[in-house]
């Protein structure tokens, strides 16, 4: 980490926070005009040239003025940020939209990505929880044809997750309900993990009449009951927010988003990144992300928990973000998430 003067501090977190509030480079001029330093002009502008010479600041083409680099950025979080209080009012916005809403994890997450959104005024993205890691609450078997069922698995958080098989027989409805009835009892309580690596030991001495449909949940188990459906699913608002920053108004960066937007799962590739971290808020600062095409973007995320499920919110916009506002924000939306008793 690069040793700061208090000075060079100072001037550091002004011209971010200039930047960041106007979106236009800073010069000494205005350093001098605004922050009362006691410093000539000329010493000011010595000190932002050591700072630019430390690879903190830049000048973006011919500008007289500076604007923070990803270095740069990256000393202002790490050292000089400020996280605020959220107002009580926005704190009410959350808190009370939740409560109202329905105890549902789909709904609950697809609620709070909105508010999120509408809050910030920036790209809100939250990952569905990790489905094997929750507890098996029900088993349901629909028979649609004779030979075709639907296998609802319903874990305790709320979570709730479809799919569909063909069955090599002919069914009937006394055999799909006696096969729901015996995995309910064998495997209910049990963690979606416990259930893949134990399930051949706990469904053995099958009546023939069942084997053609347990055969399903033996040879299918990892569809049925990993996460290989859930683990890219992620909710994502606010996209109108984004391309209206002025950092995307160039046709080519504006279609730079758009891709991005359009590439969930890159998305939430690189938020789940950030579960190989032991930081409890993380910030990932433009050439920090591990996709090259987000070299423009910041983004902040954090882990939420319900029951013993675990996701992340996260919230992506250009590198001129309010960081200090939008940590506050994950914070507070992490936590009410995980208060939830669903």
């Amino acid at each position: 980490m690069i040793e700061l003067s208090e000075r060079e501090k100072k001037i550091l977190r002004f011209v971010v926070n200039h930047f960041i509030a106007t979106a236009t480079p800073v010069g000494s001029r205005n350093v001098s005009k605004n922050l009362d330093l006691g410093l000539s002009s000329a010493t000011i502008r010595n000190i932002m040239s050591d700072l630019e010479d430390s690879g903190l600041l830049e000048h973006p083409h011919t500008s007289a003025g500076r604007i923070p680099t990803d270095k740069g950025y990256r000393v202002y979080v790490d050292t000089l940020i400020e996280i605020p209080e959220l107002t009580d009012a926005e704190k009410e916005i959350i808190a009370r939209e939740i409560e109202a809403y329905s105890n549902y994890a789909d709904d609950l997450i697809q609620m709070m990505t909105h508010l999120i959104s509408d809050i910030t005024k920036h790209l809100a993205c939250i990952t569905y929880p990790k489905i094997e890691l929750g507890v098996l609450e029900k088993i349901r078997i629909i028979k649609l044809t004779s030979n075709r069922i639907l296998i609802v698995i319903s874990i305790k958080s709320g979570v709730v997750k479809t799919i569909t098989f063909e069955i090599d027989a002919d069914l009937c409805d006394e055999h799909v309900q006696g096969v729901e009835n015996l995995l309910n009892e064998k495997l209910s309580g049990l963690s979606l993990a416990e259930i893949l690596s134990t399930i051949e030991k706990r469904i053995i001495d099958v009546e023939d009449k069942y084997k053609p449909i347990v055969r399903v949940f033996l040879e299918s188990k990892e569809k049925i009951f990993s996460r290989e459906i859930n683990y890219d699913k992620i909710e994502i608002a606010g996209i109108k927010n984004l391309v209206n920053k002025p950092e995307f108004e160039r046709i080519e960066k504006f279609r730079n988003v758009v891709e991005l937007i359009d590439n969930k799962e890159k998305i939430s590739k690189v938020i789940n990144l950030t579960e190989k971290t032991s930081q409890d808020i993380v910030v990932k600062i433009g050439s920090e992300n591990e996709e090259v095409d987000m070299s423009e973007y910041s983004l902040i995320t954090k882990s939420y928990k319900l029951k013993d499920m675990k996701g992340y919110i996260g919230i992506l916009g250009p590198k001129r973000m309010e960081y200090g506002k939008l940590i506050a924000v994950v914070n507070y939306a992490s936590e009410i998430l995980s208060s939830k008793s669903l």
